[in-house]
Parts: structure tokens; C-alpha cells; sequence
């Protein structure tokens, strides 16, 4: 049982709302250590790990940049610049993402854009600035709403763009579970197939886009 000793130190560490890493690292040298581990194989392994998965944490890079851009500004900048475009409304600015969000995850560019790191950031303020442009004593409900389809446009954008790319995760899961049932299938002909649908979401939501424009 030693070995998840681990466990009771993240509960314990998290309760008392200790540094995070402080507590994971320690988790990892308690679990280690009762697994009868040494420390430098502790510490070989904490390497290891870190090397082995070191590309999952490159997006986390860019979000104190994104920080020290928001504090300097970049929030009123963008709306600033669109309250001064009478030709930028709401639904226009969400339908033009919609659209740059569909064709870059088909291309495979799925990590160009997001929720941090441009709808937070960039397009609900835009959007928002754009609609309290239009109409001056809009209320904090339709505010939200904006916001929250900023974040459903972003969503619907890359989940039914990137299934076009043919090297993503969900087209060759797709592909796993075909073969599973005994249906063999290329990725190519998934891709191919998730054209129609990205066209109709781009339909379905684009109207739901013009009616909050209404």
C-alpha cells in the first residue's frame, strides 16, 4: 500500500492549499520512495516522464503571454477598434471566425486558435463591443449571450472542421471502431464524408449567428 502514499499527499496537500507543484512533486517522490524507489530513480523518472510528454505543455506557453497582453490592454484595444467599425456587428465578426475556425481545422491548424487564447482574449470582446455599439443600453443577460456564443462558435468551428484532416484523432478512432465491427474503411473516405457535415453546421449555426444579430 505504500505506493499511494502518493494519493493521501495530493489530498492533503490540495486541502491545506499548498504550491500545487510542491505537493505533485512531493506526491511523486512519496509514491516513489514507497515503491522502494531511490531518490536519483525518483528523480529519473520525473525526468522522464517530463521528456516523454514534453510537447503537451508548449500550449501553456503562450497563456502568460496572453496574460501580460490582456493587462496591457489588448481587451479594450480590440474593442476600441471595433466600436470604430460601424461595418463590424456582432454577427458578422462571429460568422467571419466561424468560417477562419472551420477552414484552419481542416488544415490541421488546431492549435492556432481557442478559448484562451483568442475567444476570451479577442472575439467576445469584439463582439460585445460591436453589439453595445448597436445598442447602447444592452443588458447584462445579452451580454452573456454574446459571450456564450463567442465560446459556441469557437467550439463548433474546429469540432466539425477538423474531422476534414485526415491525421486527426477522431477520424482514426473512427476508423478503429469500423474496423472493430469489421467495416474497413480509408481515412481519406471519412474525411471526404465530413464535408457535408461541416458545410451544414456552418448553415445551422450561421443562422443562429444572424438571429442574434436580429
Amino acid at each position: 500500500m505504500w505506493p499511494l502514499a502518493g494519493i493521501a499527499i495530493v489530498v492533503a496537500g490540495f486541502a491545506l492549499r499548498a504550491n500545487p507543484l510542491a505537493v505533485v512533486v512531493a506526491a511523486a517522490f512519496g509514491s516513489g520512495l514507497g515503491a522502494g524507489l531511490s531518490v536519483p530513480e525518483v528523480v529519473a523518472a520525473l525526468g522522464k516522464a517530463f521528456h516523454q510528454n514534453r510537447y503537451v505543455s508548449v500550449p501553456w506557453l503562450a497563456l502568460p503571454v496572453i496574460g501580460l497582453m490582456e493587462r496591457a490592454g489588448l481587451q479594450e484595444q480590440a474593442a476600441a477598434l471595433i466600436s470604430r467599425t460601424r461595418s463590424a456587428t456582432t454577427s458578422r465578426i462571429l460568422l467571419i471566425y466561424l468560417g477562419f475556425r472551420q477552414i484552419t481545422s481542416a488544415l490541421g491548424l488546431t492549435q492556432i486558435a481557442g478559448h484562451a487564447q483568442t475567444v476570451r482574449p479577442l472575439l467576445a470582446p469584439m463582439a460585445e463591443a460591436a453589439a453595445t455599439r448597436d445598442k447602447p443600453d444592452i443588458s447584462e443577460d445579452e451580454r452573456n449571450q454574446i459571450k456564450a456564443m463567442a465560446a459556441a462558435t469557437d467550439n463548433v468551428g474546429i469540432f466539425f472542421g477538423e474531422d476534414i484532416f485526415l491525421a486527426i484523432a477522431s477520424i482514426l478512432l473512427i476508423k478503429g471502431f469500423l474496423e472493430s465491427a469489421g467495416i474497413i474503411v480509408q481515412p481519406l473516405e471519412l474525411s471526404v464524408w465530413a464535408i457535408p457535415t461541416a458545410v451544414a453546421a456552418f448553415a445551422v449555426h450561421g443562422t443562429r449567428l444572424w438571429k442574434l444579430g436580429r
